[in-house]
């Protein structure tokens, strides 16, 4: 999944923690196998090669997952949405070689594109693509749904009651809390822009955690940087927002609700956490894109960024220098205590 996966399990609180991070670990390796998009062989590589010539059954959790994100889809507008592997082909994402596509290339990807194409069958645990040129691609929720698996093993199998899994520095699920700190383990949410800079501490504790930023994918053009997230509702990256960070249940909601509110920018992370109330959410809004206009105004071209809702339409109070926070970082439904921004960052870039 292009990205380091630890386990880490306090001394002293398993009998076996090397073996129980191993098999973890292993179990991760299979879920690679069968959901990239990378290899031929996989269960989704085949799937998304044949499921337009009719019903493919698929194994029971990449069902569930299937199900699962399809809700996700429905919940948050399109703003997340699995089954957009031809726009980001098109986009030249999927071989890290981006550019933007003709305005026909365009729309062709986006009539490929939409989980509002996708037959899902629960008795037969089957799938069927409405439209040829469909592709699934779980880029955007794959590791958490992998760190979930893992943790679960770990709990069932092993026993395991005090453990932390992260996916570099995007997805992380934890198992109840390190010792000695009830509140939770830290996690420190990388600053999109600063390299060794820090928006803050979040404390998880049996719960996942989810971060989407364009922090390294993306490209200039014209003036703008266009970033690898993409909006499946418009066939465009995403912009106005530089990073979300949202704590759910599991880590693969995290993941997909993280995703969902980079492109709704802050105003729509407010709205998802109001409507579930499980979710918590830190966004900071990317001030260099806040000005961009909507495509097909008068006088400009078509190509121009959709502008995602700034941070001053939210009914939120944003952390500020004075309060000993990050100036315009905004949290949603963070419980006191499990949040501590960074005294100061500067994001002038």
């Amino acid at each position: 999944m292009a990205t380091r996966f630890e386990v880490a399990i306090p001394v002293g609180t398993h009998h076996d923690p090397v073996a129980a991070a191993e098999d973890a670990l292993d179990l991760i390796d299979e879920l690679e196998a069968q959901l990239t998009v990378y290899r031929d062989d996989s269960e989704v590589s085949q799937l998304n090669q044949t499921a337009a010539d009719g019903f493919v059954e698929v194994e029971s959790h990449l069902f569930a997952l299937l199900s699962r994100c399809a809700g996700w889809t429905k919940e948050t507008g399109g703003a997340f949405d699995i089954a957009t592997g031809a726009l980001t082909k098109a986009w030249g994402f999927f071989r890290r070689e981006p550019s933007v596509p003709t305005q026909p290339a365009r729309n062709e990807a986006m009539r490929a594109s939409g989980t509002r194409h996708v037959l899902l069958d629960p008795a037969r645990l089957a799938v069927k693509f409405r439209v040829r040129g469909l592709e699934l691609n779980f880029g955007a929720v794959g590791k958490g749904y992998a760190l979930d698996r893992a943790a679960e093993l770990l709990r069932v199998k092993w026993g395991v009651r005090s453990a932390l899994l992260h996916a570099g520095g995007s997805s992380a699920f934890a198992i109840g809390f390190p010792p000695g700190d009830t509140r939770g383990w830290p996690i420190d949410l990388q600053h999109p822009y600063e390299a060794n800079a820090s928006l803050g501490t979040l404390y998880l504790r049996d719960a996942g955690l989810g971060t989407s930023a364009a922090t390294f994918q993306f490209f200039e053009y014209k003036g703008q940087k266009l970033g690898h997230l993409l909006d499946p509702r418009r066939g465009w990256p995403a912009s106005g927002t530089a990073s979300t960070s949202v704590i759910a249940p599991t880590a693969a909601e995290a993941d997909a609700m993280s995703t969902a509110a980079f492109v709704l920018g802050a105003s729509g992370a407010e709205s998802l956490t109001r409507l579930r109330p499980a979710l918590g959410a830190v966004v900071l809004p990317d001030e260099s894109t806040r000005l961009m206009s909507l495509p097909g105004r008068k006088g400009e071209k078509s190509e121009s960024a959709p502008r995602s809702s700034p941070a001053s339409d939210v009914p939120c109070s944003p952390f500020d220098s004075e309060r000993g926070g990050q100036s315009g970082l905004l949290a949603f439904n963070i419980a006191p205590g499990a949040f501590s921004p960074t005294a100061h960052v500067d994001h002038s870039q």
